[in-house]
């Protein structure tokens, strides 16, 4: 099995909905593009992803929404280098379809209060559902390992609760550890890296926010 020595995780810069929320009203979450910033936060990303790889070749995984597809762009990577592959089941959490402003707004607080797991938006989706999906993708990439000529590198490019759902998954956290984690920032970078035991480690923690608060007693 021809294990990448490297998995690397991206989250799309800066969109026009993290920017104005009030934007939901107007486009639907497929559409939205990257701002200004974002797209400066996408090229300086993609300085580093160039250096990173080199002359490596890399397997490519991108979220079918606009944003994340505007973001491998700007990476600028060497097309001779890459192939890529467009994955609906890295895209965001669905949140429904046509939303309005002021009620996602109230279920975000809901789903503060909830958990972030467990919440299911109205129409949409909840963590759980997510992480099920993201799972099944695992299994996707982990047949592709199969292949003798595999890449020595996999960039997926995608959102931020998908992110550290695909870490949650493979690194087999529990939900309080997920729980207590914050999404990485735009255009953020996390890498899984290949030891010399067979293993995979993180290159840097996400943020916690606060100490896991579990139901098992015994931890």
């Amino acid at each position: 099995m021809a294990r990448p020595r490297r998995i690397v995780l991206v989250r799309h810069g800066e969109s026009e909905g993290n920017a104005d929320d009030t934007v939901y009203e107007r486009e639907p979450d497929h559409a939205l593009r990257l701002t200004d910033i974002g797209r400066r936060q996408a090229e300086a990303t993609g300085e580093h992803l160039r250096e990173l790889f080199g002359q490596e070749r890399v397997s490519v995984y991108v979220s079918p929404y606009r944003r994340t597809l505007e973001t491998l762009r700007a990476f600028d990577l060497d097309p001779a280098l890459i192939r890529v592959r467009e994955e609906p089941r890295l895209r965001e959490q669905d949140w429904g379809n046509w939303q309005d402003r002021d009620d996602v707004r109230l279920q975000k607080a809901y789903r503060d209060a909830y958990g972030h797991f467990f919440y299911r938006f109205a129409q949409g989706e909840s963590g759980a559902d997510v992480y099920d999906r993201v799972g099944a993708f695992l299994e996707s990439l982990y047949r592709s390992f199969e292949a003798p000529d595999h890449p020595p590198n996999v960039l997926l490019v995608t959102h931020g609760l998908t992110m550290r759902l695909f870490c949650m998954r493979w690194f087999h956290w529990s939900v309080a550890e997920f729980e207590a984690l914050s999404n990485p920032g735009n255009a953020e970078v996390r890498s899984l890296i290949l030891g010399a035991d067979g293993r995979y480690s993180l290159d840097r923690p996400f943020v916690r926010w606060r100490e896991p608060e579990t139901y098992d007693q015994m931890r």
